[in-house]
């Protein structure tokens, strides 16, 4: 599929609605587009709104030759990436790890999934 207007009109990008308490209206922006915002006096209007923003913005930006980046939900993660700890924060986790009967990668999931699970919780 070309990546056109069609296209990126297509694809879920975030939406933000921000109620603005003294004017009565309603902010709204696409925080995976950067500067991509506009208002609008009720949430319909809002809405409306944003559909031609996100269509002037992306048409600038396809003129322009400019990078779209494609919405967050849309992106791959490989389960991989690098970390350099302190070399007795990797003894103390090899051990650790040792002691359970589990391979050192195995035991980091675990704290990280179980710490992952708690920050989320609090949100």
């Amino acid at each position: 599929m070309s990546k056109d207007i069609g296209y990126y009109m297509s694809l879920p990008y975030r939406i933000e609605l921000i109620a603005d308490k003294e004017s009565g209206g309603y902010a709204v922006r696409f925080p995976e587009l950067r500067g991509c915002i506009t208002a609008g006096d009720s949430l319909e209007e809002a809405v409306a709104n944003a559909d031609d923003a996100k269509r002037a913005w992306l048409e600038t930006m396809l003129e322009d030759g400019e990078e779209i980046p494609e919405p967050d939900v849309l992106r791959r993660f490989s389960g991989e990436f690098r970390l350099r700890i302190p070399s007795e924060l990797h003894r103390s986790l090899y051990m650790s790890a040792r002691e359970q009967g589990i391979s050192m990668n195995m035991y980091c999931t675990a704290i990280l999934s179980h710490h992952e699970g708690m920050v989320a919780g609090h949100h």
